[in-house]
């Protein structure tokens, strides 16, 4: 089960100097965060000041305003008014600007290459009956609230030696783990990571686009 522990990620400037972002996940991992190198980001940023937005030529973000009330983003030339916890699609490449109407917001950002992937952002209410599992290709982040993460049960046909014939996939035995805020769970393809508790995760999603035909 793997933690990504936000107090742990270092913040690193924008391209343009405009402010400053800290990177939970990116592929391939040994992308350099600053050349763009990588075809897919997910960071969390810091917004304080209006200004340009970083440009991205040939990648698709996702924005969602995670602390703060409310930013108003300008995508060539067409105003959008983004308030927190709804997920905002446009062209990396566009020209890009924002305002802080209400103060200094904080922004989850899902950058990825248009033609290899597509990035999706779902916030998702979790309960302390019911354990919201973290699928492979998935990052959840908790954004507000108390929560725990297991490592839950056995991916079908991932490790048959914890099950036996015909049983249903072996339960987890460890001990749950406390998450921060802003703490990401990564999904996994032998165990799906359950997350339990009161509050708000986003559920990333990072899907390969299949080449169109010739």
């Amino acid at each position: 089960m793997e933690i990504i522990r936000f107090a742990d990620v270092h913040p690193e400037p924008w391209r343009n100097g405009g402010g400053v972002t800290r990177e939970l996940a990116s592929h391939p991992k040994a992308a350099s965060a600053q050349d763009g190198a990588w075809d897919w980001r997910v960071s969390i940023a810091d917004v304080s000041k209006a200004g340009d937005f970083s440009n991205f030529p040939g990648m698709e973000r996702v924005i969602t305003i995670i602390d703060g009330e409310l930013l108003l983003l300008t995508v060539d030339g067409e105003e959008h008014p983004l308030e927190k916890y709804r997920p905002f699609r446009f062209s990396g490449e566009a020209a890009s600007s924002a305002t802080l109407p209400t103060g200094d917001i904080r922004d989850l950002n899902v950058i990825a290459r248009a033609s290899a992937f597509k990035g999706y952002t779902s916030i998702v209410e979790i309960s302390k009956k019911r354990a919201h599992p973290v699928f492979e290709g998935q990052l959840a982040v908790l954004l507000e609230g108390k929560a725990m993460v297991t490592p839950g049960t056995s991916v079908e046909g991932a490790n048959p030696e914890e099950e036996s014939d015909g049983a249903s996939p072996a339960p987890s035995v460890a001990e749950p783990v406390e998450l921060n805020r802003y703490d990401a769970v990564v999904g996994s393809d032998t165990r799906s990571p359950e997350i339990s508790g009161r509050g708000f995760v986003a559920v990333i999603s990072i899907d390969k686009v299949e080449p169109a035909n010739a």
